[in-house]
């Protein structure tokens, strides 16, 4: 024997999940991200789905949401990766920064300085590939 419509009971869930998924603070959410997993949210945020849930034996909101997070991968002419990190193009820059470093560093004159003209044949190596690459696309 029922007691009241099912439709009735799951069209009023969806409202209240839907007031509480309102009423999100984004700046937490946000902050929670970037102190958590290093990254911030880069455009909208979608969402998914939300319901009711029971998480350590009590009862719970789980909000499923689908956001883009910025992603660098630098890898070697191997194909092999050295680095892949979530902080977007600073961390890249920071990254092509201090490979710089590192070849101008084992590329030195005799009188222990970074031999200029070696990390200028290899600047210009790269930008060679980039548009190599570039023209293939």
């Amino acid at each position: 024997m029922k007691l009241t419509n099912p439709e009735s009971i799951q069209k009023n869930e969806k409202e209240f999940i839907d007031t509480i998924n309102a009423e999100l603070d984004w700046n937490v959410i946000e902050q929670m991200l970037l102190d958590k997993h290093n990254f911030g949210v880069q455009d909208d945020i979608e969402y998914k789905d939300g319901n009711l849930i029971v998480y350590n034996n009590e009862i719970a909101y789980k909000f499923d949401f689908q956001i883009k997070v910025p992603l660098s991968v630098i890898f070697n002419r191997s194909g092999e990766c050295l680095s892949m990190s979530t902080t977007g193009e600073e961390g890249v820059l920071e990254a092509n920064e201090d490979m710089e470093i590192r070849n101008a560093s084992t590329t030195q004159t005799p009188g222990g300085g970074p031999d200029k003209k070696k990390v200028e044949e290899m600047a210009v190596e790269i930008a060679d590939l980039i548009s190599e690459i570039n023209n293939k696309a």
